[in-house]
């Protein structure tokens, strides 16, 4: 693990690993790099996989609710691009990442050179997000890693055929075990920031959607999703017939990027990336 400064002083964390073509892997509202462990087994040796705890989650600092936005987390993300002195990258983000990599290719799209979508668009079905704030910033009730693995399967709405070792490693990595209990790797105020944002007035997406005209793309949807809709994938295809496609079945919001549906799709992309 390694980390830098941003302008403000927050210290950031992140993971650099392998060699070759640059993948920064953006997370989660509420997780941090380990959100692509298991893609990370997968992809191909000349992968220099890049990985961000953004402010407030993982091994980075908590600065705060009024920090934690999408712009100021693009901020940052273009911080850690001029730290590694990476002119241009490519990005997989899952959920929250996504919406941030839509964010740079509408504010600093010469940074981008491709855009790969885990189940976020540009339309977030209100039903889902209230969904994430019912549990964001909340301590678990249970006290241990393995009750919160036990749980997961109903916890989890749109997730099937999932093996209980699959949740025990996803307990781990999204979840702490301290001497109260079982903790949260974020800070708790991510809650507010959260709360915040669901009480303004919707925005408009679509012309951050847009904005990725020219790049490869590519969008990976959970075919149970309640955050992104099939409705929304559709409009993001027709807007973009090029954009590579995959469905995973039997998963929900977010897939785990390890799928043969997605790793094919995350193949394709980096292919057409590599022919640029």
């Amino acid at each position: 693990m390694r980390d830098f400064r941003t302008e403000d002083g927050t210290r950031l964390a992140y993971r650099d690993e392998g060699a070759g073509m640059a993948l920064l892997a953006l997370a989660g509202l509420t997780r941090d790099g380990h959100d692509f462990d298991y893609l990370s087994h997968h992809l191909p040796g000349d992968v220099r996989l890049i990985r961000l705890d953004s402010r407030g989650r993982g091994a980075s600092d908590w600065t705060g609710a009024e920090s934690y936005t999408v712009a100021q987390e693009a901020r940052d993300v273009l911080a850690l691009l001029d730290h590694l002195e990476l002119p241009q990258v490519a990005v997989i983000g899952s959920s929250r990442g996504g919406l941030l990599g839509m964010m740079l290719a509408a504010t600093a799209p010469g940074r981008l050179s491709g855009l790969c979508l885990n189940d976020v668009g540009p339309v977030l079905e209100r039903a889902g997000l209230e969904r994430i704030g019912q549990y964001i910033g909340l301590r678990p009730t249970v006290p241990t890693l393995a009750e919160v693995a036990d749980r997961m399967a109903t916890a989890m709405p749109g997730f099937a055929h999932v093996p209980p070792a699959r949740w025990a490693e996803e307990a781990v990595r999204h979840y702490l075990q301290d001497p109260d209990g079982v903790g949260l790797p974020y800070d708790p105020a991510l809650r507010q920031a959260f709360e915040v944002a669901m009480a303004a007035p919707p925005v408009d997406l679509w012309p951050l959607f847009d904005a990725c005209a020219g790049l490869p793309l590519a969008l990976i949807r959970g075919a149970n999703s309640d955050v992104l809709s099939a409705a929304t994938a559709a409009e993001m295809r027709r807007r973009r017939p090029d954009m590579i496609f995959a469905e995973v079945p039997d998963r929900g919001h977010i897939p785990f990027l390890d799928e043969p549906a997605a790793l094919a799709c995350i193949s394709a992309w980096l292919d057409r990336l590599r022919a640029r």
